[in-house]
């Protein structure tokens, strides 16, 4: 089809495409003008992306890579059931002796009062509108009266606030009554560890494990110390001992005796006289041989002394034996005492060490314990409104000009097709083209206008045209 048909169509059926759209465009009128108006009012919410300073798994926020995924969230939200109740239960809209009886009729008064009016009455007039390149979040309600659209959509940020503040604080308090049962058995634990730590050094003995390994340390060190001397002075006195089997004067301590040196003294003065008198009176005389009774006298104590100290380093020998044996017995019990305090410090550092571990874990959950219980009492959020709703001065919808426009548009398309319809159940040549189209022979001429005489009475002037023809 040409668009010079299309055109010649439509004059042809002026009167119909006229008619569907005079009609149209009366009837988005009428619909207009009829239609319940209806106004829409909106409260503006900033949702801060900042933690919570009461959480401090919130604290660092939200990031910018999951802050557009953050304001669905919040979106949904306001979008969901809950907050609609909500808001129906803050308004008390459940009261309503109209909503209560049009919850009868529509459900025969089974179910929940407040969720019917909210899923039935509210959500469906909701509209939630985030910002594209802010936080910023609108919330629009529309009504049939602009004071009570301007209160539901008040009433949906302040729903969308207290849900905010509930969402945060009920896993707080599931955590707060769950760190508060492990506080106690970790408490108990704790306690059990302690009583084993105090019972351990009560029997053996323990009060400063530190304090008293130095003192066994240091009396092992004496001890040690004391048996090298020991065992020097055993070798001193056995190699001693063994010059006794020779010349008993010949030992150091004979030679160092003061009643030795001064009997050898006596003897040297007594065998000096001794030689004077077999000199001048001779060996027979009585001096001479009380002088010589003397000598052999001294002698004998010398021999006396000598052997007395002799045997008295023999005394002294086994006595260093028996000390030296007694200091390696009290050695070895002093290292095998250091060696059982070693293995009761190991066992006590185990049982500090737990009891240290039982007191971390305890402290953690403490602590853990004291922040929900702040995060379960809070009433902080990150929304705030940034605009409350006002009633609107102007209905929101029914748009006279817009309902016209579209009348006028849905009317002259409407029109169009019904005419081209038409057009296609009867068709007719309307042009010279399509005919000469249709029967593919030329024309010869076309009549365009005819004039037309009366037959002897009177004379009417006529035009004669080439009008449509059925095909």
């Amino acid at each position: 089809m040409s668009l010079n048909q299309f055109i010649l169509i439509l004059r042809a059926r002026w009167w119909l495409v006229l008619g569907i759209f005079c009609a149209c465009v009366a009837a988005m009128l009428a619909v207009s003008l009829l239609s319940v108006k209806q106004y829409r009012a909106s409260a503006s919410i900033i949702v801060d992306g900042k933690g919570d300073p009461s959480d401090p798994a919130s604290s660092s926020g939200v990031t910018a890579q999951s802050m557009a995924s953050y304001i669905a969230t919040q979106v949904d939200i306001i979008a969901s059931p809950r907050v609609a109740r909500r808001v129906a239960e803050d308004l008390k809209l459940d009261q309503s002796k109209i909503y209560q009886d049009q919850w009868r009729y529509a459900t025969g008064g089974e179910g929940d009062l407040a969720a019917w009016i909210a899923e039935a009455k509210i959500q469906g007039n909701l509209i939630v509108t985030p910002s594209r390149e802010s936080n910023v979040i609108d919330i629009s309600v529309q009504w049939t009266d602009p004071k009570h659209a301007a209160e539901l959509a008040n009433a949906f940020a302040q729903a969308y606030i207290n849900t905010s503040i509930e969402l945060k604080v009920e896993p707080a308090k599931q955590f707060a009554a769950w760190f508060d049962d492990r506080a106690r058995s970790l408490r108990a634990d704790l306690e059990a560890k302690q009583k084993r730590l105090s019972d351990y050094e009560g029997v053996n003995g323990i009060v400063v494990s530190d304090a008293r390994m130095d003192i066994e340390s240091a009396r092992l060190g004496e001890l040690s110390t004391q048996l090298l001397t020991m065992q020097a002075l055993l070798q001193d006195s056995q190699s001693k001992q063994r010059q006794t089997s020779g010349d008993n004067e010949s030992l150091p301590e004979v030679l160092q005796s003061s009643l030795v040196a001064s009997l050898k003294s006596d003897l040297s003065r007594a065998e000096a006289k001794l030689q004077d008198i077999a000199t001048s009176l001779g060996k027979n005389h009585p001096d001479y041989q009380n002088t010589e009774a003397g000598i052999s006298s001294l002698r004998r104590r010398i021999d006396q002394e000598s052997a007395k100290i002799a045997a008295s380093l023999g005394s002294t020998m086994h006595a260093n034996m028996q000390r030296e044996s007694d200091i390696r017995a009290a050695l070895e019990a002093q290292k095998k005492r250091m060696l059982d305090l070693k293995h009761q410090r190991d066992q006590a550092s185990v049982l500090t060490n737990d009891v240290v571990t039982a007191q971390r874990n305890l402290d953690a959950v403490a602590m853990r314990l004291a922040q929900s219980n702040l995060a379960s009492h809070t009433q902080q959020t990150n929304i705030v409104v940034l605009t409350p709703a006002v009633p609107p001065p102007r209905h929101y919808s029914p748009k006279l000009f817009l309902n016209l426009v579209m009348g006028a548009l849905f009317g002259m398309l409407f029109g169009i097709s019904a005419a081209l319809f038409l057009e296609m159940l009867n068709r007719r040549l309307r042009s010279d083209a399509e005919l000469e189209h249709l029967l593919e022979v030329p024309v010869l001429g076309i009549i365009r206008k005819i004039p037309v005489f009366a037959h002897r009475v009177g004379s009417v002037t006529g035009q004669v045209s080439l009008k449509s023809v059925p095909i």
